[in-house]
């Protein structure tokens, strides 16, 4: 099965917090932004033009996300992904959801991951 990745045109950045940080309302009206907490730390990610007053930050991400539904059934998607990229030296930050994952990089590395992928036949389009 030929996969296919959107290329968000937004960059994203990442923050932490602590555990418990009250988030302002802001980030919630945000069309995109993910959220992870455990016992040692909150992270954010949303678009790098919401400013957060965070304790650390990491900006200038871009989005991949791989165009889904993808079935809890399917296996692989996110190593084989991960792996070209790894491969292609651009780091990652892995998300995913219930329907899909997303799959942050550097902003200096897009090029490289989206020339990586194509050569393993990943169509890439823009959103």
């Amino acid at each position: 099965m030929r996969m296919t990745l959107a290329v968000h045109p937004e960059a994203y950045t990442i923050h932490s917090f602590s555990p418990q940080t009250v988030l302002p309302e802001t980030v919630f009206q945000q069309e995109i932004y993910f959220i992870g907490k455990t016992k040692e730390e909150l992270s954010v990610v949303v678009p790098s033009t919401l400013a957060l007053d965070s304790l650390e930050r990491e900006a200038n991400w871009r989005c991949l996300e791989i165009l889904g539904p993808l079935g809890f059934s399917m296996t692989g998607i996110l190593s084989r992904v991960s792996g070209t990229l790894a491969d292609a030296q651009v780091s990652i930050f892995a998300i995913s959801t219930f329907d899909t994952d997303y799959i942050l990089v550097k902003q200096n590395k897009l090029e490289r991951a989206i020339d990586a992928l194509k050569k393993q036949a990943y169509q890439i389009i823009q959103y």
